[in-house]
């Protein structure tokens, strides 16, 4: 695959993002916009290679990969159980929950989200689905609505329709023809109307939010009055603070990140999500270089921190450019597919 090609940089940018936003706001975690300001200043660099956003996105990687994206809740499940010594200790609660489910087999994959804690770990992660669905959010939300269930379903279903959201908003943002607006237009259009209201009802107060605040400080401000909830992993508080922040940064990674990094709350996802729709929307070429030469420094090398609340010993930072390339080429498997049903529908229109 072509380094310069346009896809590569999108998927490549997409991922970077990701992974930098993760780890740039992994210090922040679990604290308010102003005790990071008093103990940081601005967040603007970043150490590691994320937390437990990074290591479920790798799970997901494996998945979509071992089936050249034909994944549902049980692939997803697969991968988990087979990264258990890997990636365990950074679970979070619902995860976990998850977890030990379907290692038990108390339950199948398809209702093993059922009843979990609520919090953003699916969306946070969520971003390869938007990839192999690239320029098509309708099938990355539908297709993210049946994986996303492994983690949550039931009382907590909107926590899937935040993964939903951000698979297609990612999908969207990979068309060259992208704007901000249809970004955002995507991220919400296929959601359920009437099941997911209180998902869509949240992003709409967040953005109108915005539109009357303009700044950041002012809506993070005003955000920190009026959205914040009982955890900071809730993914009604992440996912459309996301969409907020991508609009004010206007797809720009290295603002969005930033400013994800410096919010607050559950800082590391945030800027994590944020950071992975802006490097699809724009490119690598929109990340720093020394950004992008610190991640790249790290493939292969053992890393002893993932993040502050949690450490694992002797994993190995991924090749991002590597799995770039195999999640195009799954993309491009998929779309040859695709033609061939285009083919077959062609023949029964004409016959």
């Amino acid at each position: 695959m072509d380094s310069t090609s346009l896809i590569f940089r999108k998927v490549y940018g997409c991922l970077l993002g990701g992974v930098i936003g993760d780890a740039m706001g992994a210090p922040a975690e679990d604290m308010t916009y102003e005790e990071v300001k008093t103990k940081f200043g601005w967040i603007e660099d970043f150490e590691g290679a994320g937390t437990d956003d990074s290591a479920i996105k790798l799970i997901l990687c494996e998945a979509i990969m071992r089936h050249r994206g034909r994944i549902t809740a049980d692939e997803f499940a697969d991968a988990f159980l087979a990264n258990k010594k890997n990636y365990y200790d950074l679970f979070y609660i619902p995860v976990r929950n998850m977890f030990h489910k379907i290692e038990s087999k108390l339950c199948l994959p398809v209702y093993a989200g059922m009843g979990n804690m609520h919090s953003s770990s699916s969306a946070m992660a969520i971003s390869p689905m938007g990839l192999i669905n690239a320029g098509n959010p309708r099938r990355a939300a539908l297709e993210t609505y049946d994986v996303a269930g492994l983690i949550h379903g039931g009382d907590s279903t909107f926590c899937r329709d935040g993964a939903c959201v951000m698979a297609a908003a990612v999908a969207e943002a990979m068309n060259p023809e992208a704007t901000i607006a249809s970004v955002l237009e995507a991220s919400v259009k296929f959601l359920h109307k009437d099941s997911s209201w209180e998902l869509l009802e949240r992003i709409s107060l967040t953005l109108e939010l915005l539109a009357k605040t303009k700044t950041y400080d002012k809506f993070r401000e005003a955000y920190y009055e009026k959205f914040l909830g009982d955890i900071v992993s809730d993914s009604r508080e992440t996912v459309p603070c996301v969409l907020a922040l991508f609009k004010l940064a206007e797809g720009d990674p290295v603002k969005a990140i930033e400013s994800g990094a410096n919010f607050g709350r559950d800082a590391d996802t945030i800027a994590s999500m944020v950071g992975a729709l802006c490097g699809a929307f724009r490119g690598v070429e929109a990340i720093k270089a020394e950004w992008i030469k610190k991640v790249e420094d790290s493939y292969g090398k053992a890393l002893s921190n993932l993040g502050e609340k949690g450490t694992v010993n002797g994993i190995l930072a991924p090749d991002q450019a590597g799995l770039a390339k195999q999640l195009i080429e799954v993309l491009i498997e998929r779309t040859e597919e695709d033609r061939q049903n285009l083919t077959i529908v062609d023949k029964l229109v004409n016959a």
